[in-house]
């Protein structure tokens, strides 16, 4: 894959990102080089999710890691545990998924939501607006309020 430069969990250590996820009441399960990720939709370097666990290789993208650990904390905790592979096909927790993962960004050392907004926008992620940014700040409040009812935000 010729993927685009993006931070990856490499670039960050998994200390940092598995405190954040533990205090969150998930768990980061570290996949050796080369072995298949556990629970990866997309399959290739990307996150997957098993209950509450979220599973990265050090190549995996930041930006892959908070994406997936969201889908599981805008679910119901009783929903979390069913997970294995895909969340959800709900546009409302999908948009959720995605501001949090960007409000979380700040929570990590040399990452934060500018640089998780670029990311995003390298690897594809797709808003009508035309950027991750211009849909965070213009056209999410949606998703906020989502958040903001769950306590997350």
């Amino acid at each position: 894959m010729n993927a685009p430069t993006v931070l990856r969990l490499a670039d960050i250590g998994y200390a940092t990102p598995a405190a954040l996820l533990s205090r969150l009441g998930l768990s980061l399960q570290r996949v050796p080089a080369g072995q298949p990720i556990p629970g990866s939709y997309w399959g290739e370097e990307e996150a997957g999710i098993i209950g509450t666990a979220v599973y990265a290789r050090d190549d995996t993208p930041v930006h892959s890691l908070l994406h997936e650990a969201c889908h599981l904390l805008v679910l119901p905790p009783e929903r979390r545990a069913q997970v294995h592979t895909d969340a959800t096909d709900s546009v409302e927790e999908e948009d959720a998924t995605c501001y949090l993962q960007i409000l979380l960004a700040d929570e990590l050392a040399g990452v934060g939501r500018a640089r998780l907004m670029a990311d995003m926008d390298a690897w594809g992620y797709s808003f009508r607006l035309g950027s991750t940014q211009a849909w965070f700040e213009q056209d999410a409040a949606e998703a906020l309020a989502f958040l903001r009812a769950r306590g997350l935000a």
